[in-house]
């Protein structure tokens, strides 16, 4: 099974994982929506909908670049009607857009916190909410409907709370929402999963994060690859799950992850939050 003819609506894909996973997805010939903010180029960011939508073409697939603000309802609304539109449907649903901060109670903006809980944990809900009528279809149709998470295993253990609760409170509403939709979607043949990187990976969220350096990191393919792996599996069988990329495609035959690290045969990879 490939991602071929699949229409696939990813949040927050103009740069990072979001936009890996899109253009593996695009090699297989997949239709793809981004859902994201960035329109207009931004020094401090690399990337908008329409460099993304250019790399996601080149790379096989077609694209549809939307600007859309995921706490903004009508806009996710909109977005979504958009992409079953332009290309008949939805069949996988890839919530990806993430806002963090890895701040401690007096350092946490009441503004930081309501940016965190509006794109991960209301965000991640809207969207899948938003796209429901669609997948239900696709899964009508035997297309093999998937909703897919970037959001970690639940760990209630208290030393991934005490140094940023905030973020944690609203990571976790990702995992949350993928633990109770699995389970309210199953009868209608939608997988709802989870994945989570081993180890850090390259991404502009670094910069939120002191002392991290790229020898400490691995490429966002290799979470791109494990999505690609997850979304080809049986819907109606996998699901429920809180992935790991290097368990994803150990599980896929992959033995040689060297080609996914930042730096070729570094020995400090971190491991990510929450494992």
């Amino acid at each position: 099974m490939t991602l071929k003819g699949k229409t696939i609506f990813i949040s927050g894909a103009s740069r990072g994982i979001g936009l890996a996973i899109a253009k593996r997805a695009a090699a297989d010939g997949a239709r793809i929506a981004i859902a994201a903010k960035t329109a207009e180029p931004n020094p401090k960011l690399p990337g908008t909908i329409y460099t993304a939508a250019q790399e996601i073409e080149a790379a096989g697939g077609r694209c549809l670049p939307l600007q859309v603000d995921i706490r903004d309802e009508a806009q996710v609304v909109a977005a979504v009607q958009k992409t079953a539109e332009a290309f008949g449907g939805i069949d996988i649903l890839v919530n990806n857009a993430s806002a963090i901060s890895l701040t401690a109670t007096e350092a946490t903006p009441m503004k930081r916190f309501d940016l965190m809980f509006g794109v991960n944990a209301r965000g991640t809900f809207l969207c899948t909410q938003a796209c429901l009528p669609y997948l239900k279809e696709s899964g009508k149709q035997g297309r093999n409907p998937h909703v897919l998470t970037l959001s970690p295993p639940l760990n209630l253990a208290a030393r991934w709370f005490a140094p940023h609760v905030a973020y944690t409170m609203a990571k976790y509403g990702m995992s949350m929402c993928v633990l109770g939709h699995a389970e309210e979607f199953r009868p209608y043949g939608i997988a709802v999963n989870a994945l989570w990187p081993r180890t850090v990976i390259a991404t502009a969220a670094l910069q939120m994060i002191p002392g991290v350096k790229p020898e400490h990191c691995r490429k966002p393919e290799i979470m791109a690859d494990a999505a690609h792996a997850i979304l080809r599996m049986n819907a109606r069988e996998a699901t429920g799950n809180f992935f790991i990329d290097e368990e994803v495609l150990k599980r896929a035959g992959v033995t040689d992850f060297e080609p996914y690290s930042v730096v070729p045969g570094s020995k400090q990879l971190l491991p990510d939050l929450f494992l």
